[in-house]
């Protein structure tokens, strides 16, 4: 199991717990809502609104809710969001990259950064980190009834570079040019993705000791308990003491 997919399951876990729902909701609404104004409310016709109303079904999102955020995305008066993206350094050496939807951008770096430095992290400037993630599309998909050799077949015919099977999911993981055509494949063979996502991916990964490395998960955790956050990269090895001990 790689390091990347272990990270995912992690997440899973900590997304399937009812204190941390109220938060998956939350980024989810912010995306709906982006996706929205930028290319209108249907999902047939905007990508990315696709994408996000299937990742609102993957988290059991109910229809309403996902109804109220496309209607709040519509609404001319209703506050627009920025997005932007924050790197640095935690102890360690680990490399953090961070992506946030923010309607108040001063108030979003002035936390990010006061989470860097009351952490013993380093607060870095945007592209400093672009050697170390390669964007890739990553998606997590339940094994139901699908045959793992035939569902494997498809995935690679489609254009996967990997796919990982751990605990009755699947993660598979394609180039960011293939994100589309994976999309309308899965769509194809009537398969809902729990999450469907472009992520960074970490070229390399760094091994810590358990004292550093839970560190720097706690670091990890203050910037995804932050309401603007979206999305936190980083390339820390999760090793099997480390996942365990979490």
């Amino acid at each position: 199991m790689s390091g990347h997919s272990k990270w995912s399951t992690i997440k899973r876990k900590k997304g399937s717990i009812d204190s941390k729902r109220s938060k998956v909701f939350s980024k989810i609404v912010k995306e709906i809502t982006v996706a929205v104004k930028e290319g209108g409310t249907d999902p047939e016709n905007n990508p990315r609104l696709r994408v996000a109303v299937a990742n609102a079904k993957g988290v059991s999102m109910p229809k309403d809710n996902i109804q109220r955020a496309i209607n709040k995305g519509a609404d001319k008066n209703s506050a627009s969001f920025i997005e932007c993206t924050y790197e640095g350094y935690a102890p360690g050496g680990i490399a953090i990259f961070i992506e946030a939807t923010t309607d108040n951008q001063l108030r979003t770096v002035a936390n990010v950064r006061m989470y860097f430095n009351k952490n013993n992290g380093t607060f870095g400037t945007n592209g400093s980190l672009s050697f170390i993630f390669e964007r890739k599309g990553i998606f997590v998909i339940p094994q139901g009834t699908l045959n793992s050799d035939d569902f494997e077949m498809e995935m690679i015919e489609a254009g996967a570079e990997d796919m990982q099977f751990e605990e009755g999911y699947f993660t598979v993981t394609t180039a960011m040019e293939n994100f589309g055509s994976m999309m309308k494949k899965l769509e194809a063979l009537k398969i809902e993705p729990e999450s469907a996502q472009l992520q960074r991916v970490p070229k390399e990964t760094t091994v810590l000791d358990l004292d550093s490395a839970k560190k720097v998960m706690r670091l990890i955790d203050l910037f995804e308990e932050d309401d603007d956050v979206q999305a936190v990269y980083h390339n820390l090895e999760i090793t099997d003491e480390l996942m365990e001990s979490l």
